[in-house]
């Protein structure tokens, strides 16, 4: 199932660079436009363990927190993987990611705000991370952060490269339509998934944790936005940008929706 959402998402997204391309430079605009996809398609699947990590400054925490270390270990053997690698991010607001392209090349990184959190919701938050990775969802959401951060670079190419292109229609063209298909194709491919790494992931924990980690974590992203790129939004438990996106194109299902579902698994 995997393979397919990563064949749609990199067809979709390649698709949008070759029509910006021939929009602007005929046969030689989506000649380009086919070159920075499949460069930037190959990057993205090879490093795609380490892009997340990079953008947010994150390091190895295991020796600095074995007990998170061996929860993690734990959780990783309930799920039949190997152990993905712990990080840390240095901000005091509560959130995690997973990342990588496959369950031996993964990772797994927390946040400072997240250690305020008691052990058994950062369980809670771990599993529900490495259900992503059991699921090999994270290959699919680091692709389509690093291709729709690509899309930007893109669309200045033509803009900037080229007056005769300054029109407000490219504007729009480049400047809306192609971020907010990109954005589209991320929430498609997200908010199914965070349903079913709470649910997978509720089977490693306990769904009541998990829950009340949710509500928490996003309680703080309303009151302090994580500061960092907003393509990287589908990546984390909890939207940390939920102060400056608009509800319409969240990356995340409601997280009141996400509580309710595990509450009823507990009953």
């Amino acid at each position: 199932m995997y393979l397919l959402r990563l064949f749609v998402l990199l067809g979709f997204l390649t698709m949008i660079f070759l029509a910006i391309g021939y929009y602007f430079a005929g046969t030689y605009g989506m000649i380009i436009g086919i070159s920075i996809a499949l460069i930037t398609n190959l990057i993205a699947y090879w490093y795609s363990d380490s892009f997340v990590l990079k953008l947010y400054k994150a390091r190895p925490a295991g020796e600095d927190y074995p007990e998170l270390d061996s929860s993690l270990e734990k959780i990783a053997g309930k799920a039949g993987i190997p152990k993905p690698r712990l990080y840390l991010v240095n901000t005091d607001v509560p959130n995690a990611f997973a990342t990588g392209r496959s369950p031996k090349r993964s990772a797994v990184a927390v946040t400072k705000g997240l250690m305020r959190l008691s052990i058994e919701e950062i369980e809670g938050v771990l599993a529900h991370e490495v259900a992503h990775i059991k699921h090999r969802d994270t290959l699919v959401a680091t692709l389509a952060a690093t291709i729709s951060g690509a899309l930007t670079w893109f669309a200045y190419l033509f803009i900037f490269g080229d007056s005769r292109n300054r029109s407000i229609f490219s504007l729009l063209l480049l400047f809306i339509l192609a971020p907010l298909a990109a954005a589209l194709i991320r929430m498609a491919i997200s908010r199914n998934n965070e349903f079913s790494a709470d649910r997978t992931g509720a089977g490693f924990s306990d769904p009541l944790h998990l829950a009340s980690a949710l509500e928490k974590i996003a309680a703080a992203a309303k009151e302090k936005p994580i500061k960092g790129n907003e393509s990287t939004a589908h990546m984390f438990i909890v939207n940390p940008f939920a102060g400056s996106v608009m509800k319409l194109f969240s990356t995340h299902p409601p997280v009141e929706e996400r509580v309710a579902r595990l509450r009823r698994m507990a009953v």
